[in-house]
């Protein structure tokens, strides 16, 4: 193994490669095959589920996927394990600039040499990486939100542009099938707050909307004392059932694609009703008791999609019916 690939294939420790690889650091730009080694790396050690998922694709989109997903990772972190906002926000804006080299054929940093490559052969434009970005600097400065349609403005720069990005990866790219994409991305990460209500309020971010707190009579003092009260059960059942529709909404996606990518799409929407279910198992107690997906879940929702996919070919199972977009106007109700 050549000594430069050597050097990147450590285990991961951000404080560790932000001394390695930030704007502080002094290195050499990597060739092409190091950086997606290194790419590869960060996705097998930080998600597996997506490592999983990517080996059902085509062997030939593997270092693509990976390097969308080390740029998603170098992002995340950058916003959520660096010491302070105004830190937070000085990395973002190098990151950015990074973003903007890579863009005029000067990358240096890895994760950029492999994304310039995936940018060019599938022709994507710089508005979802820069939206990415931009979520993760509001993360900083915003740590609640009044009303549904700000969290869901929020879910259009910080999820749905790794749904359009997916497509552009599978030439897919199209407003029908962006719209369906961006249901299913604002979905999974109104699922993934659901989940993590203790864990975000831990960091000092509340993703339950203002309007929709009141409404239900969650008051901010209750919210302080971090327990499940009736009135927060009845406001959280309420966002299970808005995340719920917009993957719903979402799912005939699947259908639009082709077949040998239907099961990765499949498999997030399954994945995104599995956590809703999860939380509802628990009786939407999520303060006390996070909700996971294991997994022998994962097992089964594959199988599902597999035998969804095969069964569809063979006109054994019928296709998805049309879902309407949630209601957003719909009431709170205790």
């Amino acid at each position: 193994m050549p000594s430069e690939i050597q050097g990147l294939l450590v285990t991961w420790n951000f404080s560790q490669q932000l001394a390695d690889w930030g704007p502080d650091s002094e290195f050499d730009p990597v060739s092409l095959l190091a950086a997606r080694e290194y790419c590869q790396k960060v996705t097998i050690e930080h998600y597996e589920n997506f490592a999983v998922v990517s080996r059902l694709l085509p062997k030939e989109l593997h270092p693509h996927f990976q390097s969308v997903y080390a740029f998603c990772r170098w992002s995340d972190d950058l916003g959520d394990e660096v010491e302070g906002a105004q830190k937070s926000l000085d990395l973002l804006a190098w990151w950015k600039e990074e973003l903007e080299k890579c863009n005029l054929g000067q990358p240096r940093h890895p994760v950029f040499v492999t994304l310039k490559e995936t940018i060019d052969e599938f022709d994507i434009p710089l508005e979802p990486f820069e939206n990415l970005i931009s979520a993760f600097e509001q993360d900083q400065v915003k740590t609640e939100y009044q009303n549904l349609e700000e969290l869901t403005d929020y879910c259009r720069r910080s999820a749905d542009p790794v749904g359009r990005i997916v497509l552009h990866l599978f030439v897919e790219a199209t407003p029908e099938n962006f719209e369906l994409s961006d249901r299913i991305c604002t979905g999974l990460q109104l699922a993934n707050f659901w989940q993590d209500i203790a864990r975000d309020y831990e960091i000092a971010r509340v993703y339950l909307p203002r309007e929709d707190r009141e409404k239900s009579g969650y008051t901010d003092e209750m919210l302080e004392q971090k327990t499940s009260t009736p009135e927060f059960l009845a406001l959280l059942k309420y966002e299970v059932n808005i995340a719920r529709q917009f993957l719903l909404s979402g799912r005939p996606l699947v259908d639009r694609l082709p077949a040998k990518y239907q099961v990765d799409i499949d498999l997030f929407v399954r994945g995104g009703i599995c956590i809703l279910d999860r939380i509802e198992q628990v009786d939407f107690k999520t303060w006390e008791t996070r909700p996971k997906v294991t997994k022998f879940d994962g097992v089964k929702l594959f199988c599902s999609a597999v035998m969804r996919k095969w069964g569809r070919r063979i006109g054994l199972s019928s296709r998805f019916a049309e879902v309407e977009p949630p209601n957003v106007e719909a009431e709170v109700t205790t």
